[in-house]
């Protein structure tokens, strides 16, 4: 198969946006057309763009957004397509670029991510993410994705020792890592005593799904990113040969059963771990090759999880890594330098190209205030439904 890789990147602030939808996704389309140089009209050489989103219909009421932008960005007769895969939809969307590329059936794609979340309400947005999980055996009952989060959040604390303020400590860190992102949602740090002191827990961290409070999850953010993927073979010739190549060296996924109660031990995340797999083969990499990461920690217990899962650390002692400081900038694996879902925030169709943008920022040396030294290769892993569908992608500059 050709090689392919980024040459652009995008990336909207996350937090609150006032204007369209269409205005948001065309912002980061045209920051990562900017960075890499490509034109529009005549000029064009995009032959195809993806947009990500789970909710632009229902929410925004705006359906057909591909074609919307590809219109507004004046690189008609851009084919044009839009990919839904729930939280995972930004990956899926990147690995069907990637697919496109490596065929042969295109040279250079655009991929963009987005989500406008903030039209809603909170518990109006809780439902809406809760449309994911089994149509008959979980959603109907009242299932949310945080009930789900705070039962596997106990099951892994009795079964491999790990505690609330293990996930205290992983907010800090995120959080910590966000004050250098001028892209992310919450910009502010916070205080290990402040989020799991018993004297100020319940005032500052209130109590969502027992045992996770409100610094162990994400917030409801909107928001937008975007990558520009070409073929190496073509680089030079479609006027990109001035931009570092950020070559995607595997991306794969994976499903599980949809039905939670169905898995053999709810406690293990098989499509994380085969998604990871399947990747590591394709690169020709392991765990090893990995200087950083971006797991999507939509709640804390996700990112020990999911870094367990990819090998990066034995079954059962993610958190004690976390209490050593390896997961830190700094540290022997850094992950989530962008602040993670917790702190960067989490756009839903966002979120996929969000976390390979921080990785091609990493590897090209550009993560200014939270640089992991000497980095080349990272490691992104998109979290569907709860652990349903997942994509798994590493980006190399080796």
């Amino acid at each position: 198969m050709r090689q392919v890789g980024i040459v652009g990147v995008g990336h909207t602030k996350f937090g609150k946006w006032e204007g369209t939808f269409l205005e948001l996704i065309t912002q980061a389309a045209l920051q990562a057309m900017d960075d890499a140089g490509a034109k529009t009209g005549k000029d064009n050489v995009i032959d195809q763009v993806f947009v990500a989103s789970m909710g632009a219909g229902m929410l925004n009421r705006i359906s057909g957004s591909a074609s919307a932008l590809v219109d507004t960005l004046n690189i008609r007769p851009a084919m044009a397509e839009c990919i839904e895969n729930g939280p995972a939809s930004g990956a899926s969307a990147i690995k069907l670029g990637y697919m496109a590329i490596a065929s042969g059936v295109c040279d250079c794609v655009l991929v963009v991510g987005g989500e406008q979340m903030r039209v809603v309400s909170g518990w109006e947005a809780t439902d809406f993410v809760a449309t994911m999980l089994h149509p008959t055996g979980e959603y109907p009952y009242g299932l949310t994705l945080p009930s789900f989060a705070g039962m596997f959040t106990r099951l892994r604390f009795e079964k491999y020792g790990e505690t609330s303020e293990d996930l205290a400590r992983i907010s800090v860190k995120n959080h910590d890592n966000a004050t250098h992102n001028p892209c992310a949602h919450i910009q502010r740090k916070v205080k290990l005593e402040r989020i799991s002191d018993p004297r100020y827990v319940d005032a500052t961290s209130p109590m969502v799904a027992d045992p996770l409070r409100q610094f162990d999850m994400c917030p409801v953010s909107d928001g937008a990113a975007a990558v520009l993927l070409v073929a190496k073979d073509k680089q030079e010739e479609l006027g990109f040969g001035h931009k570092t190549f950020a070559r995607i060296a595997g991306i794969a996924s994976a499903t599980d059963t949809h039905y939670v109660a169905d898995r053999a031990d709810p406690t293990e995340l098989l499509a994380v771990r085969t998604a990871a797999e399947r990747a590591y083969q394709m690169a020709g990499m392991g765990p090893e090759d990995i200087d950083c990461a971006e797991l999507h920690d939509a709640f804390l217990i996700l990112e020990l999880a999911e870094s367990e899962e990819c090998g990066l650390f034995p079954k059962g002692e993610a958190h004690l890594a976390v209490r050593r400081g390896e997961t830190e900038i700094g540290g022997r694996i850094p992950i989530n330098t962008s602040g993670g879902l917790k702190a960067k925030g989490h756009p839903l169709g966002a979120t996929g190209v969000s976390q390979v943008v921080e990785l091609v920022r990493q590897v090209r040396g550009e993560a200014e205030g939270r640089q992991v030294e000497g980095a080349r290769t990272g490691l992104a892993v998109n979290f569907g439904g709860f652990g349903n569908n997942v994509v798994a992608t590493i980006v190399t500059t080796k």
